[in-house]
This record gives structure tokens, sequence and C-alpha cells, in this order.
């Protein structure tokens, strides 16, 4: 599937988090989202870009933005990355894939030579009324987050 669009309503979802609890897009209605996609807990580039966020956290919170990350781990793979860096958002698990199918993720990747299927570093940010509001692709670990903080304050103006 292509990637949703800004203006486009976000794709629903119901995924259990780091702690076995299940999340749906809705009931983070009337709040920013920033639904970000990575490709494996506690590898290199992901642990980067979750400390990242980690770090913009507090700010993030200020600007009443929820903050979820989704990687095909499973809950228990989750739990232990969340641990282990003291991350204090919530980590999804789409072990079936059909939300990263359902946001246009998953696909074709190359590294070291080889091809296989994963997921594509990507981000959305979602407005209180569960539309597009920005699309990140290609996400670079590093920097992500001042990013995507900076992109808030100026939406929110």
């Amino acid at each position: 599937m292509p990637l949703p669009s800004v203006g486009q309503p976000a794709p629903a979802f119901s995924l259990q988090d780091q702690k076995g609890e299940t999340h749906t897009l809705q009931e983070h209605a009337g709040s920013w989202v920033l639904l970000y996609f990575y490709p494996k807990d506690d590898t290199p580039g992901c642990t980067k870009e979750a400390c990242g966020v980690r770090d913009n956290f507090t700010q993030f919170r200020s600007l009443d933005l929820t903050v979820l990350g989704v990687s095909t781990d499973s809950v228990a793979s989750h739990k232990k990355f969340a641990d282990k860096y003291a991350l204090p958002f919530t980590l999804l698990a789409d072990v079936d894939k059909k939300t990263v199918q359902d946001y246009g993720v998953w696909g074709e990747k190359k590294f070291m030579g080889r091809t296989f299927n994963g997921i594509r570093r990507t981000s959305f940010l979602i407005t209180p009324e569960g539309k597009i509001a920005k699309v990140y692709e290609n996400v670079k670990a590093d920097g992500h987050a001042g990013e995507v903080l900076k992109d808030l304050q100026e939406l929110k103006k």
C-alpha cells in the first residue's frame, strides 16, 4: 500500500503495547500523535531514535503529543527494549504486520548487499482530529525527535 498523505485520515489500528495492553488510534483522539515505525528493537539506529524521543519526551508532553513507536517485534521484546533504555512512551507490537502494511511502511529494503522485506523507518504526525499532518520518510535516527518537535511547534501556532 502507498503511504497515507497529508490531509488523509490516519488508518485505524488496535495493537498491544510493551505491557500487553491494547491501544487504538481512536483512544488518542483530541491530542496530537507521533506514530513512528522502526525496524527492530535494540539495534543501533532504532536505539538512537528511541533515546532521542525519550530525551525530548517532556517537551513532547508539554505540547500534548502522544508518542507511539511501532515495530513487528513481540510484546516481550518491546518490554525488554523499553526497560533497558527507560523509554517513557508506548511501543506497539504489530506482529501480524497489518498496521505496517496499512501505513505503507512495509516493503523491500537493501542492506549490506542483501534484499529483504522489512519496515522502512517512517513517522507520521497525526492531528487531534485523526488526520495526517506530516509524513517523515527515510527518517534519520539521529535528530528525528528535534525535527518533530520543531514541526509540531510550527503546526500548533
